[in-house]
């Protein structure tokens, strides 16, 4: 729910008690609310996100509770609407998130806590078994099962590396997603996870993933290895970021920064930002600026 610092909380407070400001003050319960989408709310990263979430909570001195979201664009209206302070996202949502309200991203995921490898691709992947289909040149014709519709590597970017490969067909990202256009039918699976074990089971031919999931889940015994094939890797994108909502105050902001680059359980890490060893490490909107570019450009095709 919407958080207010203790002051800004007093003021509201003094306020209500005047008779005025009661819709401000009532909107403030004192719960710091992060925000997951599905790939990071998965049973086996509880303890971890639990873990964090009582270590914040101990450094700013209140309750804080995560929200498992649905989708992307639910965890984008739950930072609209007040109903969560902070979330983690990939790039593809924030471009979607800043169209609508001020949020703000403040820490970026990075391997080695180093910036310079604060980065990940977007994978398509078939199953090992499927011999007709060895790059990208091969997707014509064949079942896909995209991730979401805020997902950047997950459908931002693999509507643009197949919008990049197929020049002469002068493709939209509309006729992309459309069953019987370039594909065969397309779908959306509703997370990583769910993706890959679409590809595994055969259920689909093709499915865009991020590398870091992947590999996260065969590292759990989630996918066998040799069950997938990767046939198309795109070039390198800004990784995942907490972002804060527009209501969030400066005072917390930076509070908020100070706790998560000093942060450092690995297993939160390896659990649910699916990268171990990697760290946060301090972002702002410029880092996004290339995929909030391409996310303009992909829907004016």
């Amino acid at each position: 729910m919407k958080f207010l610092n203790k002051i800004t909380a007093a003021i509201c407070g003094a306020a209500m008690l005047a008779g005025i400001g009661q819709a401000a003050a009532g909107e403030d319960d004192g719960v710091f609310t992060i925000a997951y989408a599905p790939n990071e709310s998965t049973t086996q990263s509880a303890d971890a996100r639990n873990g964090l979430a009582k270590d914040l909570g101990a450094f700013l001195g209140c309750e804080v509770e995560e929200i498992q979201s649905t989708d992307y664009n639910a965890i984008v209206e739950a930072l609209r609407t007040g109903k969560a302070d902070m979330a983690y996202m990939g790039s593809q949502a924030l471009a979607l998130g800043v169209t609508r309200s001020k949020m703000e991203p403040i820490v970026m995921k990075a391997a080695d806590g180093d910036k310079a490898k604060a980065i990940y691709h977007s994978v398509f992947i078939v199953n090992s078994a499927n011999k007709d289909i060895n790059s990208i040149q091969d997707f014509k014709g064949k079942t896909i099962a995209f991730v979401d519709p805020g997902s950047t590597s997950g459908n931002l970017v693999p509507t643009a590396e197949i919008i990049k490969a197929f020049p002469a067909e002068k493709l939209t990202s509309e006729e992309l997603h459309a069953n019987g256009d370039f594909f065969e039918a397309v779908s959306f699976s509703g997370s990583h996870q769910a993706g890959l074990q679409a590809i595994v089971k055969g259920d689909v031919d093709i499915a865009p993933i991020s590398d870091q999931i992947l590999a996260s889940e065969i590292e759990h015994g989630n996918a066998p290895k040799d069950a997938v094939r990767i046939v198309h890797e795109s070039a390198a994108i800004p990784a995942e970021c907490m972002v804060v909502a527009e209501h969030v105050d400066a005072d917390t902001r930076a509070k908020l920064q100070q706790f998560l680059t000093s942060y450092d359980n690995e297993q939160y890490f390896t659990d649910v930002i699916k990268l171990p060893h990697s760290r946060f490490v301090p972002c702002s909107m410029a880092d996004y600026a290339p995929i909030i570019e391409l996310n303009k450009i992909i829907n004016e095709l």
